[in-house]
């Protein structure tokens, strides 16, 4: 994975400090994601990524009354969600590196993907591959390769 900026390290939110060093080593990810991540790091990400609470929810196979639910009691997500959530933060970092800010990322989510078969890459983010494949379009997109 691309390391990440400082503006990127920088602006994350305090709920997802902790969690910053975890997306870099995919070992880590996946026994943070056992534990479960808060429900407010999952807003956090959301807020990085430009998406609503809505479109959160649907990423996530959940219902926005259930997501606010788990954020005012403090739960945490079970490990699916979980580590959705944690790799969405992976490229959420790896986004605001490869296109510069928050908004032209954003902006490439919502737009079919020539690499992605024409899919729109936000579509893709509702599964754990399917974020895999996100992220290996935007690595090709860091190193010119387009086709």
């Amino acid at each position: 994975m691309l390391a990440t900026p400082n503006y990127v390290s920088s602006h994350l939110p305090a709920a997802l400090a902790s969690l910053a060093a975890v997306v870099t080593d995919s070992f880590a990810l996946v026994m943070e994601a056992r534990s479960g991540v808060p429900a407010k790091a999952a807003f956090a990400v959301a807020s990085l990524l430009q998406l609503s609470t809505d479109e959160l929810a649907d990423l996530l196979h959940t219902t926005t009354k259930t997501l606010r639910t788990y954020r005012d009691a403090n739960k945490r997500l079970a490990p699916a969600a979980s580590e959705q959530v944690l790799k969405l933060l992976a490229l959420a970092r790896q986004g605001g590196e490869v296109f510069g800010e928050p908004t032209a990322f954003r902006r490439w989510l919502g737009k079919p993907a020539f690499g992605l078969d024409n899919q729109l890459p936000l579509a893709l983010l509702q599964t754990s591959g399917g974020i895999d494949l996100v992220a290996e379009e935007v690595s090709r997109i860091a190193y010119g390769d387009f086709a």
